[in-house]
């Protein structure tokens, strides 16, 4: 997830993604996102398993800002909102 600017990169995991995302956006969930007002999906991956999926979110978080932007412009190279698809 990202901001209006692109300037912050937020990576999470979650079992419901579309509520994860609606709760975002309505500022229902204190902390970073709501701070930095996060609130864009640009880009998502789905896993079978919660454990293969929290690897995988500590491979995107352990990478340089430069590659999870490689990574979403790779899907989303407008970084259009995501959410509006699901």
């Amino acid at each position: 997830m990202t901001n209006k600017m692109n300037t912050v990169i937020y990576t999470g995991v979650t079992s419901d993604l579309q509520k994860r995302i609606y709760e975002h956006k309505e500022k229902l969930v204190d902390g970073f996102t709501k701070k930095y007002n996060v609130n864009r999906l640009v880009y998502y991956e789905i896993f079978d398993g919660i454990e293969d999926a929290i690897t995988r979110e500590k491979q995107i978080k352990a990478g340089s800002r430069k590659k999870k932007l490689d990574l979403i412009s790779s899907i989303n190279p407008d970084f259009k909102d995501l959410y509006y698809e699901l």
